[in-house]
């Protein structure tokens, strides 16, 4: 299977989305963490199963759009489809269990998410 998001034509992007421009929730913003909560299923589409395999571990929404080569507004409605079916869960870092320090390696990712978009 091919990398997604290699062909960032406006007409291919509209197919993505199934015609939607922007995400029906406001779950997502670019630090909100993703984490995968099932396995893909046959016949998924391929953004969603890529979505799904590369947030088996907390990522953020920047970093996902960076990792799938597609638009942030993009990603964050594949984002709310998943989320809506129940597939990936969302938290915002600020309302995460504060464990007294910042995990650097998160930072680092994320920093690495925000240069390359």
């Amino acid at each position: 299977m091919g990398r997604p998001g290699r062909d960032d034509a406006p007409d291919r992007l509209f197919t993505l989305t199934g015609g939607r421009s922007r995400a029906d929730s406001d779950a997502f913003d670019l630090v909100t963490l993703v984490v995968t909560e099932t396995e893909p299923t046959a016949g998924m589409q391929s953004e969603h199963v890529a979505i799904l395999s590369t947030c088996r571990r907390p990522t953020a929404v920047v970093e996902l759009a960076a990792d799938l080569k597609l638009p942030v507004s993009i990603v964050r409605v594949l984002l709310t489809d998943l989320l809506d079916q129940g597939r990936i869960s969302a938290r915002h870092p600020r309302s995460a269990p504060a464990s007294g320090a910042v995990d650097p390696e998160l930072l680092e990712q994320v920093l690495v998410g925000l240069r390359n978009l």
